[in-house]
């Protein structure tokens, strides 16, 4: 990237350097992570780039993939894109998911043009046991307003969603607080799981992602990130 990430009052950092390896301690980070997420809007208006952030994770906890990709926010022209492969730093230990590709991830982000002024990553946000999924982690790690896109239900409960392209119904915790929403972008699909990640507010999760949505079950950023780390033979694109 050209110049350093710039978040508004915190300092971007993975925040997995001291990691001891126990469970324990592993929450403790989540925790502190967790609590530099910040649940207001933060991103530029109006809107001039926009990227999405995608990561692979093989089974086997080998080298972890991710994949960017910056889009003009207007006209959806791609103004550039990044694939990288960063060695897992906690190969054959029971890390958080967050922890293993979180480097990797930085790394994509990091090797585009610029700093785009919102993100829809691959993953959840604060719809997360612990309050910080892929997506909010990465959003703490970079200062980036992001968002969380997610293809499942990690916890939490909501109504059933309804059939209409664009409906959502809110995602609620045990304790029946809000973090984030069911999103009807497909009517052909099951719906995604959508939570703000980090300076971007929960009532304006939803409505972004549909905003940047064309005819996929992803929004387009998302969707073309994904595509670069699982080329199709037949044709198709992630995220159809």
């Amino acid at each position: 990237m050209a110049g350093p990430l710039d978040p508004m009052d915190t300092t971007p950092g993975t925040g997995i350097d001291a990691w001891d390896g126990t469970p324990a301690h592993a929450r403790e980070l989540q925790a502190r992570l967790a609590s530099r997420v910040q649940r207001r809007d933060g991103f530029a208006v109006p809107l001039r780039t926009v990227a999405g952030l995608a990561f692979d994770l093989p089974a086997d906890g080998g080298t972890p993939g991710a994949a960017a990709v910056l889009l003009d926010a207007d006209t959806l022209a791609v103004l550039g894109r990044q694939v990288v492969q960063v060695a897992n730093p906690w190969p054959g230990a029971d890390a958080p998911r967050s922890f293993q590709v979180m480097p990797a991830m930085v790394a994509a982000l990091s090797g585009l043009p610029h700093a785009p002024d919102l993100a829809f990553v691959e993953g959840h946000g604060i719809a997360h046991p612990q309050g910080l999924g892929v997506a909010a982690h990465a959003g703490v790690a970079t200062g980036v307003p992001c968002i969380g896109v997610a293809r499942e239900i990690l916890m939490g409960s909501a109504p059933d969603t309804h059939d209409t392209r664009g409906a959502y119904t809110p995602l609620r915790d045990a304790a029946r607080r809000q973090v984030g929403w069911l999103l009807r972008s497909r009517t052909d699909r099951a719906p995604l799981v959508v939570s703000p990640a980090h300076r971007v507010a929960l009532a304006s999760t939803a409505d972004l992602v549909m905003r940047f949505m064309r005819a996929h079950w992803l929004p387009e950023p998302l969707r073309l990130a994904r595509a670069l780390l699982e080329p199709d033979p037949a044709g198709k694109t992630a995220g159809e």
